[in-house]
């Protein structure tokens, strides 16, 4: 961080980028800032990452990023507690055999293989945010946890922001070119720009209690859930293992619209309505925490004000089923974080920057409406939506909405933008704006998918089958240097082999000849079906369009 003496004498600290808040979505942006270079620095009002164990839910797509960003196989392993719960149980109580399992294994087959190299992993926010803690931290991160920020002031070509030391009192002027808001639904940042919200607001309520119990692990038995919901009359609520011993997590409704307050769930309402949702009035229960929070259904009328970015839940709030608003949020900063990257390493005009709304709040909208009808269609405690608010079944389009959304608009070239953003259909054939597709490929002696190239770097796939005299290769590799933009370029079958001689321009849905053009966030840039007489002017507008090259 540089450091300069402002107009009244005071030091001002210069850095790239400033983010504010230090939970999932803030720490995401901090791992794949660095990934890519960028010097900036974090706050966190919170002395530490968190304490509860929640928001346990990382779906195959947020896994795929922290896999290229190297940190798949630490979450891994602090998640190895859950490892083997998959499936969700709904049944009135748990003792006996009553209830149904809404599904009870979230790949069965091994289906997904054939889509992805990753998987979805379940690891509560308390484990999971000190590895990406520690990563960024590695990479070189500035974070600063305890650390408060005061106040902002935006202008058009930065951002002049006061950060306090809770501990010391110390005050730090921080001017930053761009911030990111990561600072949670009620978003001072957001606020202060005056951004508006849409849609049907909260939704339920609930009280999360966290508590010992022994004897539980016997009544569960062998029923490894991800999640329980229990729908005894008058002691309905979701039950959550910890560690599948002697942790566990209960979620009561609460009905604060009523008058019910916090206060009147004392210990021991609390232990009689776990004892009576179970179904075992003796069982050992021991509260050790009780925290409110609320489901809600908004999503922020603008991602960017000026030099302001919003991510996670400062821009969009999700009922929780499913855990969409926190995997929507990482993918947030993902998008962000490559575009921030392009545009102060001098590689994209400051356009591009509006694509992160364009392409990143149609997805929050799709998505939260997805969320509120799978809480409707799981009967989540608490949660009364109107008829029109079902979903059509308990697994419809779970993983269309975690691997399959597009982006119509944005830093695409050639999208339909007519199609849905959440397709009906799982659809992962390489049209633009669509997540890149996964092929196992050798490069050299090392086994790769082919989403392991996308992260720091443009990337051209070209047909050498096509021979390339002149082709798109040469192309690449000649715009990389001319117009000074990361582009690596490969040949399928020569750089790069496919498995089991996969055909590989069938995935990407090209012919011989053809090339596609990949982002450092792993979605179809553009592709041109086969070749023409002379790719490099094809390639130089399809690069400036995307890049809002001057």
């Amino acid at each position: 961080m540089n450091e300069r003496a402002g107009d009244t004498g005071e030091t001002i600290h210069e850095i790239p980028v400033l983010i504010v808040g230090g939970s999932l979505v803030g720490l995401s942006t901090s791992l794949f800032l660095g990934r890519m270079g960028v010097p900036h620095l974090l706050v966190e009002r919170h002395s530490g990452t968190s304490i509860h164990p929640r928001g346990r839910g990382n779906n195959v797509r947020t896994m795929e990023l922290f896999r290229v960003a190297g940190v798949e196989r630490a979450i891994q392993d602090a998640a190895a507690t859950l490892a083997e719960n998959h499936g969700i149980l709904q049944t009135p109580t748990l003792v006996g055999d009553a209830g149904e399992w809404l599904f009870k294994n979230i790949d069965p087959g091994g289906g997904l293989a054939r889509f992805s190299p990753s998987a979805w992993c379940l690891c509560s926010q308390n484990d999971l945010e000190p590895v990406l803690l520690d990563h960024a931290a590695r990479l070189g991160g500035d974070l600063r946890f305890g650390t408060e920020l005061m106040s902002f002031d935006a202008d058009g070509d930065g951002v002049t922001a006061v950060v306090k030391s809770r501990e010391t009192g110390e005050h730090t002027t921080v001017r930053a070119r761009y911030l990111v808001a990561a600072d949670g639904p009620r978003s001072p940042v957001r606020e202060q720009l005056g951004i508006g919200q849409s849609g049907p607001g909260d939704l339920f309520h609930n009280i999360s209690m966290t508590f010992r119990s022994r004897a539980l692990a016997e009544v569960v038995g062998e029923r490894r859930f991800i999640v329980c919901y229990l729908t005894e009359p008058g002691a309905d609520g979701a039950l959550l293992p910890v560690d599948n011993r002697e942790k566990w997590v209960f979620h009561a409704p609460w009905h604060p619209e009523h008058g019910e307050t916090m206060e009147e769930f004392t210990d021991e309402r609390c232990v009689e309505h776990i004892r009576r949702a179970v179904g075992a009035l003796d069982l050992d229960v021991e509260i050790t925490g009780k925290a409110p929070w609320h489901a809600a259904q908004r999503v922020t009328r603008a991602y960017r004000s000026g030099r302001v970015f919003l991510a996670g839940d400062s821009a969009h709030e999700m009922s929780p089923t499913g855990a969409f608003g926190s995997n929507t949020g990482i993918q947030d900063a993902h998008n962000l974080a490559w575009k921030l990257a392009a545009v102060l390493g001098g590689w994209a005009g400051d356009g591009l920057l509006d694509s992160y709304d364009a392409e990143r709040r149609p997805v929050a909208e799709a998505t939260s409406a997805r969320a509120a009808a799978r809480s409707a269609e799981h009967s989540h405690p608490g949660f009364a939506p109107p008829p029109a608010a079902g979903g059509g079944g308990p697994q419809r389009g779970i993983l269309n909405v975690a691997l399959g959304y597009r982006y119509p608009q944005g830093a695409v070239v050639g999208a339909d933008p007519e199609i849905p953003v959440v397709p009906e259909g799982l659809d992962l054939s390489g049209a633009p704006g669509s997540r890149a597709p996964h092929l196992w490929v050798r490069r050299g002696g090392e086994r790769i998918s082919t989403l392991d190239l996308y992260e720091r770097s443009m990337v051209l796939l070209v047909d050498s089958d096509a021979g390339d005299e002149g082709g798109w290769y040469t192309a690449g590799v000649r715009l990389a240097d001319v117009l000074s933009v990361p582009l690596v370029a490969y040949r399928m079958g020569a750089d790069l082999v496919p498995d089991d001689d996969a055909d590989w321009r069938e995935r990407h849905g090209i012919a011989a000849g053809g090339a596609v053009l990949v982002r450092p966030d792993g979605f179809v840039a553009w592709r041109t079906a086969g070749p023409v007489p002379d790719p490099e002017p094809t390639l130089r507008q399809v690069l400036a369009d995307l890049l809002a090259m001057e």
